[in-house]
């Protein structure tokens, strides 16, 4: 990582700009150059391109101002440089667009090298980070699971958006360090039934008896694609009920969801925190390979 650290200059020698809906077919072939690397990034190009840069609840960066792109970087709830050959000087140009239009967004995240650089960049300039996460394996699958799959695991419906939530609140809690619904949280909730809706979220269910004799629906497992492109999805939100634990239920679980995921898509991938070591065990005894490193800057 030394070469990109040169100084805390963010000039570049040429600037970034804003692209517009004509500028999508590029981008995604940039991403394509690693589609694990960029697919949060290509996961909202993809939207776009369906249905337009408006109503993807962001913006496209794109490097250099004039002529063929060789960078971009996705600008909304987080930011997702996308910089396949590592040029110092794109990098440079997204941070002097970041500092000019202010900080939006609530993390900054990617392959390690472009995101340190990025965030070298910007510190003098954007509100302190909150934590660094500067060595996160990022893991790809694309064949069948090392381990029994659990059958019991399915996609979400629409009515089981009421005990997926909480289980959904559960995982970020315990994630990120603080509950996104603690300010309201009507985002992270449509965030939810979005993914549900879209068939990208996979749960294990089962009913618990209570006082009363009733049954209670319970999540006991739960794993999100939180990111999907035509080429590989990445799972988020991997959560397994506190009470059921130490039982094999991540293995299992995640080995459900490859076998259903590969049937849509030839790849799935996931981030992990490197001091997360029993996650990181349990994804390599499913047959999780590491392929790069992320790291995540959080607001």
């Amino acid at each position: 990582m030394g070469r990109w650290f040169r100084d805390h200059d963010v000039a570049p020698s040429t600037e970034a700009r804003i692209l517009a809906d004509g500028d999508l077919s590029a981008a995604a072939r940039l991403c394509a150059v690693d589609p694990v690397a960029s697919v949060l990034a290509a996961n909202h190009i993809e939207d776009a391109m369906r249905y337009g840069l408006r109503s993807a609840g962001g913006e496209l960066w794109g490097y250099p101002r004039t002529g063929p792109l060789t960078a971009v970087c996705w600008a909304g709830a987080n930011l997702v440089p996308v910089v396949p050959t590592a040029d110092d000087e794109a990098v440079k140009a997204f941070a002097a667009l970041a500092v000019r239009r202010g900080r939006r967004s609530s993390s900054i995240v990617g392959p390690v090298d472009v995101v340190v650089r990025l965030w070298h960049l910007l510190e003098d300039h954007w509100p302190a980070a909150r934590e660094i996460r500067a060595d996160q394996p990022s893991m790809a699958i694309r064949s069948a699971p090392h381990v029994t799959a659990d059958r019991d695991v399915h996609l979400a419906a629409p009515h089981d958006f009421s005990i997926v939530l909480p289980a959904s609140v559960a995982m970020f809690t315990e994630e990120v360090g603080y509950s996104p619904v603690a300010a309201g949280g009507a985002a992270y909730a449509a965030r939810v039934r979005t993914l549900i809706d879209q068939g990208r979220t996979y749960l294990h269910v089962e009913e618990v008896p209570t006082v009363h004799g009733i049954p209670l629906r319970k999540v006991v497992f739960k794993a999100d694609l939180g990111a999907m492109t035509d080429a590989v999805a990445q799972v988020q939100g991997v959560w397994v009920d506190p009470g059921y634990r130490g039982q094999g239920r991540s293995e299992a679980g995640m080995a459900a969801v490859v076998e259903q995921t590969l049937r849509r898509v030839p790849c799935v991938s996931l981030y992990v925190n490197s001091y997360n070591v029993r996650a990181l065990a349990a994804y390599k005894r499913v047959g999780f390979e590491q392929v790069g490193t992320y790291a995540t800057v959080l607001f």
